[in-house]
């Protein structure tokens, strides 16, 4: 891989910019619920994050094919910088949830747009290179509560949310650094109509694929909200046992990313596609009979599985579309990938309250199965021949 400079400055901005998200994300519930006395205010911050996440993000990517991906990340980067400065200054849970909400639209394109810069600078090593960046990302996410217990043992009062500015704000600066590459758009022609690409997506190889997406986000939204609830219902989890659950997901992903995605480049994406999910299911499926430690094992095979998907998946939509749709096409995976992120959790809120958890669980891995069988006879002739 030559010219590693867009790799780099992308890949640090983002691993700062998540190390600050790390850092506040659990001071979040507890700021909104001292403000409004309310458990039921809690619960929306995840929904004012994930609704301005998914309203920006096909827009976002139509925006970067005509425009260029750069302006949009650093204003990304500033966004996310805006919503550190207004959790600190905020006296009311409306201003914590309207910092959420731009914090939403900040993350959209770091998480999308990285991805789809970086599979046209290395067209011959997409998934080695958007490995690294979701790697980058999630390394960031794991280190972020370990650095923020070393510095603020007792909370911080609201020092967090500036070092989380301050972490945004340098990223805007190394955004600065990231090479001019032209708008797709302006240098190749006209780019398909949305309807075209619409045609690509819709084929059943990426249809399902995006299918895969929203399972992909349903199960890391599962990860980081009720599966850690049921676990100290059902197991006897305490907050170091959560802290460490948490660690495995994010060190399991990532380098599940960076093992797999040079991997994919080499023998293709619909095999480690299928494993991961195959992988995913089955870590869902296994793990309510294991006590306690062994739970992790099966956990983090899951947590391996997601991550495998993920880096295999989003490099194969890259391919599905021409260079002047790359961002759309990201777009639309990490709108699919939000709209999982968005229901999994309160569907498996709603099938605890009405049956069992584990009923919920089960039905995700039975959905990921399926998916990956049906991939399977999508690509079986191809992965017969390889």
């Amino acid at each position: 891989m030559s010219g590693l400079r867009t790799l780099i400055v992308v890949s640090v901005a983002a691993s700062l910019a998540m190390t600050g998200v790390g850092m506040i994300v659990a001071l979040l519930p507890q700021r909104v619920l001292h403000l409004s006395g309310s458990l039921q205010s809690v619960g929306y911050l995840a929904s004012v994050f994930a609704l301005s996440y998914l309203a920006v993000q096909l827009p976002i990517g139509r925006i970067a094919d005509r425009f260029g991906v750069k302006p949009l990340l650093i204003l990304g980067y500033a966004l996310c910088c805006l919503s550190g400065l207004a959790f600190f200054a905020a006296g009311s849970p409306e201003a914590i949830f309207l910092g959420r909400f731009i914090q939403g639209a900040g993350e959209a394109p770091i998480w999308a747009l990285g991805p789809a810069l970086l599979s046209l600078a290395y067209p011959q090593a997409k998934g080695k290179a958007i490995g690294i960046y979701n790697a980058s990302i999630h390394i960031g996410l794991t280190v972020g509560p370990l650095l923020g217990i070393m510095l603020f043992a007792d909370g911080g009062g609201g020092t967090p949310f500036l070092v989380f500015a301050a972490l945004c704000f340098v990223g805007v600066t190394v955004m600065l650094f990231l090479p001019n590459m032209p708008a797709v758009r302006r240098s190749s022609g006209a780019a398909p109509t949305l309807r075209d690409v619409a045609k690509r997506l819709t084929g059943s190889a990426p249809l399902l694929t995006l299918c895969g997406a929203v399972l992909y986000g349903a199960g890391y939204g599962i990860f980081i909200t009720v599966l850690p609830a049921s676990l100290v219902l059902s197991k006897g989890f305490d907050a170091r046992s959560i802290g460490v659950l948490f660690a495995l997901f994010y060190v399991a992903i990532s380098v599940s990313q960076l093992v797999v995605g040079p991997l994919s480049d080499r023998h293709g994406r619909p095999a480690f596609m299928i494993a991961g999910l195959a992988m995913a299911a089955t870590g869902f499926a296994a793990f309510a009979p294991f006590p306690f430690p062994w739970t992790y094992l099966p956990l983090t095979l899951a947590s391996f599985g997601l991550g495998v998907f993920c880096v295999s998946s989003m490099a194969y939509l890259n391919e599905c579309v021409p260079d002047s749709s790359r961002g759309a096409v990201s777009g639309s995976y990490y709108f699919a990938w939000g709209l999982g992120y968005f229901a999994g959790p309160l569907a498996i809120a709603h099938l605890g309250e009405i049956a069992n958890p584990q009923v919920g669980y089960h039905g995700l891995a039975m959905l990921q199965a399926t998916l990956a069988g049906a991939l399977w006879l999508c690509h079986g002739t191809v992965l017969r021949r390889s």
